[in-house]
């Protein structure tokens, strides 16, 4: 994959996830779509919770990564986003395009229906991540399920835009750990 196909998936996620959600939250939710994002604090602490609590998520995450029971994971991940040769600027805009496309969609307009914990595995399932013929990719999809359902209620105590915070650091956390892993260890 291209850092150009890379970047058009994102604007793709930003755009049309984003357009999903606020589909359905106008539709079936009777909410105007401006209104997920105020929630019980301001939007200044709603973005300082949701950055600590991604990077706190993230780090834990990649100390899962780095164990030798995940080493072939981290090497397939690693080889993938290091072939993309990302930017920082790049790491940033695919942070946020998936971080508020995927979080206005999954929190804003699923969420509401299947509850945190449904709306949270489902996610990390469609992120490939709960594989049953590969029980090592699991093991990282369960911590995901947990780290995911605590976004949930950071959406549902703090607000969208904490959520939104939270899964921005996240993405930028890891994928730069991926992208500064040694080359030795990232040949697949």
């Amino acid at each position: 994959m291209s850092r150009k196909t890379f970047f058009l998936l994102g604007l793709f996620t930003l755009l049309v996830f984003t357009s999903v959600g606020g589909l359905i939250i106008e539709q079936f939710q009777n909410r105007r779509f401006f209104q997920i994002f105020s929630g019980s604090y301001s939007i200044i602490i709603q973005i300082l919770i949701g950055l600590a609590y991604g990077c706190l998520a993230a780090f834990l995450a990649w100390q899962l990564i780095k164990t030798p029971i995940l080493e072939d994971t981290r090497k397939f991940f690693g080889g993938l986003v290091k072939n993309l040769n990302l930017r920082f600027i790049d790491i940033v805009f695919i942070s946020f395009c998936a971080g508020t496309g995927e979080e206005i969609l999954f929190r804003g307009a699923i969420q509401p229906y299947l509850g945190i914990w449904i709306t949270a595995i489902l996610f990390v399932a469609l992120h490939g991540y709960i594989n049953p013929f590969n029980w090592r990719i699991t093991i990282y999809g369960i911590l995901m399920c947990l780290i995911i359902a605590g976004i949930g209620y950071l959406n549902d105590h703090i607000g969208l835009t904490a959520a939104i915070a939270a899964h921005f650091m996240i993405d930028v956390y890891l994928f730069t750990a991926l992208t500064n892993t040694p080359s030795e260890e990232t040949e697949y």
